[in-house]
């Protein structure tokens, strides 16, 4: 190797570096400097999961009536014929959900402020009301589940963090050192950005998961439990 590839091996290797730590370090930075709000949204959401799974055991015809609503549109079907192959159903459940959080959180947010917010408060409580354990082998099925549920909504709440952080600084531009809305609109803008990237990890962690324990874990323990 020459000296000059040499040299510019040095020299890039500690730019990449920074950067892979920057990555890592922001969307902290803007969580800790924002903590309140992120407890906020946390409580809201997850919250919001457990008041639909309550509220789908104590009038079982709401669980039944969503049940009904993820067959008629297809969900259950595709569900059912890809959970064999557990790589293909993992791509396909993180597809959904980077979806999901795009058009439900973030792209109204981009419109209206905090609209996405309020959008997927809806979506979190109808998702409390599909998971809740109102058969045996749904309650089976929610050991495994419940670290799908804690990953994904994870994500989710990052994302509608990033929603109030946008809306804030558009809204109020001094609260993030802006002197218009339009400064506040992009500034906010950016740190969505950051916390956007770091949900999709989360996002990847818990489609695998999903969808392996779907296909290896809840069968075994059906035959274990039932």
């Amino acid at each position: 190797m020459s000296r000059k590839a040499i040299a510019t091996k040095r020299l890039i290797h500690p730019n990449h570096g920074i950067r892979h730590i920057r990555l890592l370090r922001k969307p902290f930075q803007i969580i800790r400097a924002n903590f309140r709000a992120y407890l906020i949204i946390n409580a809201m959401v997850y919250g919001l999961v457990i008041t639909g799974m309550v509220a789908a055991m104590v009038f079982p015809n709401l669980s039944a009536t969503q049940l009904a609503t993820l067959e008629d549109n297809g969900t259950a079907d595709l569900v059912r014929s890809l959970i064999n192959n557990s790589w293909l159903f993992s791509l396909t459940i993180l597809g959904v959900n980077v979806m999901t959080g795009a058009l439900r959180i973030v792209l109204p947010s981009l419109i209206v402020p905090f609209t996405g917010i309020a959008v997927f408060a809806y979506k979190a409580f109808t998702l409390g009301l599909a998971m809740a354990p109102t058969t045996e082998i749904m309650a089976v099925a929610l050991i495994p589940h419940s670290l799908t549920v804690l990953t994904e909504v994870q994500a989710y709440a990052l994302l509608m963090f990033g929603a109030y952080i946008l809306g804030r600084s558009w809204v109020r531009p001094a609260t993030i050192g802006a002197r218009n809305h339009r400064q506040g609109y992009v500034r906010g803008l950016k740190q969505l950005g950051w916390l956007s990237l770091s949900t999709l990890p989360l996002f990847i962690i818990g489609a695998i998961w999903e969808a392996f324990s779907l296909r290896y874990l809840v069968p075994l323990l059906t035959q274990w439990l039932l």
